[in-house]
């Protein structure tokens, strides 16, 4: 690539100084043009016409606005939100996510629920509010341990792979499903020393065509699952009737994989023990949804993915995938449209 005229590389996102001068010193090759706009009209026509790389959450181009560009950064991990944006589609530009910077975070909120649920915090707050110290405490506050229990892993993506390297210590049997078993390893990316990249840290992996089967055996469910056509409404009422008797259900995914009257039955019926959920098909959830008043429901607005850290881990992956744009070596985290992720 040519050194006389700088990559030009647009942002909308808002990094911390200390990030941006991070950034700017990866190659002189590239020029940094930090913007942040209210909204994607306040995007000055010049800048989008200079853009050959662009980072963003959701402020997009026409086609005709950025003729240039060649590759667009989101600063998420599930862009289901822009799958038809057409400059996804034009050919000569690609887009790839930001998997595996929020693993972290989103793995430690699913450990956090899996405890909590399991050891009834959401019913000892309720005796804390009420000042009640139960006579039958044994009868309903015996925990189901995570130790030598029985995990399904739906989506063995980085969230997945992070939460597996988390719950080695606790001795449970994970069960991973992905949609192609033959791929074990990780093609994404991984920061070091966490996740799976080998693949090797579950105890069975099952397609997802297996599911099933895999509710059949398992005492807690997580969701990592993308929303993608093939995902959508994937968990409907016969597949719930078909989970463990007791099993939680942890669900960091997107809303729209679990159908909400299904899953809202199988918890008020108490076929589900519990559920954590921080994602549904309506956000904000309304205040009126009766998800709100399941005295076995913990619900978070969204927030697994939240982290005080998150700006630098985006940071390091992209630069990563910065450094391989201008070797000319293939990105991380490709999206594919087809496939919806």
């Amino acid at each position: 690539m040519s050194e006389t005229a700088p990559i030009e590389v647009l942002f909308t996102v808002p990094f911390p100084a200390a990030v941006q001068e991070e950034l700017q010193g990866i190659s002189p090759n590239l020029h940094f043009n930090f913007l942040t706009p209210r909204r994607p009209e306040d995007i000055p026509a010049e800048a989008w016409a200079r853009c050959q790389v662009l980072y963003t959450d959701r402020a997009l181009p026409t086609q005709a606005q950025a003729p240039l560009l060649k590759w667009i950064q989101f600063h998420y991990a599930g862009i289901d939100f822009a799958a038809d944006a057409p400059i996804l589609h034009k050919a000569g530009v690609q887009a790839t996510t930001l998997s595996g910077a929020a693993a972290p975070q989103v793995a430690e909120y699913c450990l956090t629920m899996m405890l909590a649920l399991g050891h009834h915090l959401p019913d000892l707050f309720r005796l804390q509010s009420k000042a009640d110290w139960p006579a039958e405490r044994w009868e309903r506050l015996s925990p189901r341990e995570l130790r030598e229990s029985t995990v399904a892993l739906i989506g063995y993506g980085s969230i997945g792979r992070e939460l597996a390297r988390l719950l080695q210590p606790l001795g449970v049997k994970i069960l991973a499903v992905k949609h192609n078993v033959m791929q074990p390893q990780d093609t994404g990316y991984t920061p070091p020393g966490l996740g799976d990249p080998q693949g090797d840290l579950f105890t069975r992996l099952y397609p997802i065509e297996a599911l099933r089967s895999v509710l059949k055996q398992s005492d807690f469910i997580v969701l990592t699952l993308p929303l993608s056509p093939a995902t959508r409404g994937l968990i409907q009422h016969d597949m719930l009737e078909s989970v463990k008797p007791g099993a939680f259900l942890i669900d960091v995914g997107r809303g729209g994989i679990v159908e909400p009257t299904a899953l809202l039955s199988a918890l008020q019926e108490k076929r589900l023990s519990g559920a954590a959920l921080d994602v549904f098909a309506e956000e904000p959830l309304p205040a009126n949804s009766p998800f709100w008043k399941l005295p076995n429901v913990i619900i978070s607005p969204h927030i697994a993915g939240f982290s005080l850290h998150y700006h630098a881990r985006a940071a390091k992956m992209f630069a990563e995938n910065l450094r391989r744009y201008l070797e000319g070596e293939p990105l991380l985290n490709i999206y594919d449209p087809t496939r919806g992720y």
